[in-house]
């Protein structure tokens, strides 16, 4: 028989060798947040139809809420955008202008989970990204 695997364990630590060398704190997007800033989108543009996405600072869903007559692929769309955002602390409006003026970024949108579309924005808490919205279904800028 094989022995159990052990587990990889961190070195260990005293009081000249804090823990922070090898632990991070992460600011976490509550849900509360998640759900206030979607109904913010919504009121600011009531007229029209979107969906709403909300990634935490992991890229995971946070929050996912879909107007009505909105087409599936934008929730696809919506989700991306907040993903692009936070991965490159960038709303991707800026960054699709910026990539296409830009021989070295040009590339970017052949990054399959980067969305070069406008409606996505990172969100900042204490100057570190901890998430980010996309909005898509709204047709435009």
């Amino acid at each position: 028989m094989f022995p159990p695997p052990t587990r990889p364990q961190l070195p260990a630590t005293n009081a000249a060798a804090p823990t922070a060398r090898y632990v991070a704190t992460v600011e976490q997007l509550t849900l509360r947040a998640a759900l206030e800033m979607a109904d913010r989108v919504r009121a600011k543009a009531a007229t029209l139809d979107k969906q709403v996405a909300v990634v935490g600072v992991g890229g995971q869903f946070v929050l996912r809420t879909r107007g009505d007559g909105v087409g599936p692929h934008n929730t696809e769309a919506a989700r991306r955008k907040a993903y692009t955002a936070l991965s490159t602390n960038t709303a991707t409006l800026l960054l699709g202008r910026n990539a296409r003026n830009n021989p070295d970024t040009q590339n970017l949108n052949t990054l399959p989970e980067l969305l070069l579309l406008s409606g996505g924005v990172p969100l900042f808490h204490n100057g570190q990204v901890i998430g980010g919205i996309g909005v898509a279904g709204g047709g435009g800028p």
